[in-house]
């Protein structure tokens, strides 16, 4: 997050979501030296020695008062699926595959929760697709379904905004996926203790006030321990990563007269226990 219009720092939300705590603040009140980067603070054990401190923390700076930033700037991966929803893929005439179809996001394409979705002037097609993206805590690898959970830290919003002129004509999804700010996510990371079912949360995408996507979460085909045990056994899982789950049914790929993205239009996602992000198309 960035403070008095210039300096960028990091914090801990209150559950509500209306007021924060910057690290400076911690450090003061708790006397633990907080290390200056984010990922070091979520993966380095930090938070357990917060609330080990038993400190009451006070949330006094309003979200209001400070421009929220990509939760998490440099991931060590992007990692999305395609079609893992039975109602999206049936939308694309698509069977669902009973493992992973994935691609990878740039960290590049990363943007703030309110940012603006910049796309170049020859994109014709420009979708959107809401997910949720999962924040993975620990390194792992090979790893079974029964313990892949446990390796979560938490979860996110992520707006996986796809050019689908570039996705079909290159007929794979990663350039029309991978250009810089296609990839808000936030509003913050809601940990894990605070998601007790991750396959159970409703999705929800607006656009200029009209509801797109009204999913759930329980409409995967895959789910989030599965997904998680089948990429460790591709590749090294790691503190960090974002794995993005896919999108529910409603793009406008799928529409018989599909609504592609203009300049100026407002795209608002809500996924319950996350938070809402939003954000306006701008086409350069």
């Amino acid at each position: 997050m960035r403070l008095n219009s210039s300096m960028e720092t990091y914090g801990i939300v209150s559950e509500d979501g209306k007021k924060l705590i910057t690290k400076e603040q911690i450090q003061e009140k708790t006397g633990i030296p907080i290390p200056p980067g984010i990922k070091e603070f979520l993966f380095g054990g930090w938070i357990a020695e917060i609330i080990r401190s038993k400190t009451d923390l006070e949330y006094d700076v309003s979200i209001d008062n400070v421009e929220l930033l990509s939760p998490l700037p440099n991931p060590p991966k992007i990692i999305c699926l395609a079609f893992n929803y039975y109602d999206h893929a049936r939308d694309a005439g698509l069977t669902p595959s009973e493992e992973p179809v994935i691609f990878l996001k740039p960290s590049t394409a990363l943007n703030s929760p309110h940012g603006t979705i910049i796309s170049p002037s020859y994109v014709k097609r420009l979708d959107y697709e809401a997910e949720i993206a999962v924040i993975m805590g620990k390194k792992i690898k090979k790893v079974s379904e029964e313990e892949s959970l446990e390796a979560v830290f938490g979860y996110m919003v992520f707006h996986d905004v796809s050019a689908r002129d570039i996705q079909f004509r290159d007929k794979q999804f990663t350039r029309g996926k991978s250009i810089d700010t296609f990839a808000p996510c936030g509003p913050w990371i809601t940990t894990k203790d605070e998601v007790l079912d991750p396959q159970c949360l409703k999705i929800m995408t607006i656009v200029n006030g009209e509801v797109r996507q009204n999913s759930s979460s329980n409409n995967m085909v895959i789910p989030i321990r599965k997904i998680i045990s089948s990429l460790s056994n591709l590749m090294t899982i790691e503190p960090g990563d974002i794995i993005s789950t896919g999108t529910p049914a409603g793009v406008a790929m799928s529409m018989k007269e599909p609504k592609y993205l203009k300049h100026d239009d407002i795209v608002e996602i809500t996924i319950e226990k996350l938070g809402t992000i939003k954000n306006k198309i701008s086409f350069n």
